[in-house]
């Protein structure tokens, strides 16, 4: 996406009736957290024809990450924390990618070809960036804005989930932590998380030091606020009951860790 920024920028492709591009839940929450879920959903607005995909392909971990809304929504109202959740297909364009990236709305994903995001014109991009993306982003910059008014400083938890299998290779880990500079959170997070006898991958199967940070790398570090990635593998969370109980488990597992003081304090460069 060359320019974004550019008049038409307020265009949008949902339709009177579809659902905005983002959910905040919880929105009243007083503990000082914010819980984000980039890949909460699967929608697809009806202007964009399933991007060419049938019901069994955008049901799968392409089009969104199965299981992590609820976990979301369960684990805000343990924490008594407001949640920002995307309303839209990762497929349709990517919250958790920078606009440079060319996964940013992917023409390909885990063999899955999409037709509806080939030869895309930049005034088609735009669309779906100012639509999505950008409001996205703006809403969760919003929150922020208002929790550090508020005052202390907000952690920022970002929610998703990983398929047990992929490219032919099983995962082992139950539960992963990304995480780039900041030790605060995730440090601590992993040790809780080993103490109730699960298996957690430390920056696996993906890194929270590159692309897959973008969410905290544009809100969290900036403002030098304590962050963390939690990934929870989808065959552990695909139920009501999954759901249920993960969120349970990351709620006693943060529970002494965002209890923690020096969690609530901004602190920039780190």
């Amino acid at each position: 996406m060359t320019n974004p920024n550019l008049p038409g920028e307020a265009a949008t492709i949902l339709a009177p009736g579809e659902p905005p591009p983002f959910e905040v839940h919880n929105e009243a929450g007083g503990a000082p957290v914010l819980l984000l879920c980039d890949h909460a959903a699967r929608f697809v607005p009806g202007a964009l024809n399933n991007l060419g995909l049938s019901e069994a392909e955008l049901s799968r971990h392409v089009a969104w990450d199965i299981g992590i809304a609820e976990v979301t929504r369960d684990l805000a109202r343990h924490l008594d924390a407001p949640a920002v959740l995307s309303h839209f297909s990762r497929l349709v364009i990517d919250p958790n990618r920078a606009l440079d990236d060319p996964t940013l709305i992917p023409q390909l994903s885990d063999g899955v070809i999409v037709p509806g995001n080939r030869d895309l014109p930049e005034a088609a991009r735009r669309v779906r960036f100012s639509t999505f993306h950008k409001a996205y982003h703006e809403i969760i910059a919003r929150k922020l804005d208002s929790m550090a008014a508020r005052g202390p400083a907000p952690a920022v938890i970002s929610m998703h989930s990983f398929t047990p299998v992929m490219k032919g290779l099983e995962r082992p880990w139950q539960v992963c932590v990304l995480w780039n500079r900041d030790a605060r959170l995730p440090v601590p997070l992993m040790a809780a998380l080993r103490s109730q006898g699960l298996t957690v991958g430390d920056n696996e199967p993906y890194s929270g030091r590159d692309n897959h940070g973008y969410t905290l790398h544009v809100h969290a570090e900036p403002r030098g606020l304590a962050n963390v990635l939690i990934e929870v593998r989808q065959d552990l969370i695909d139920t009501h009951h999954g759901a249920a109980e993960w969120a349970e488990r990351l709620h006693r597992a943060l529970g002494s860790t965002l209890s923690d003081p020096s969690v609530h304090e901004a602190r920039r460069g780190i």
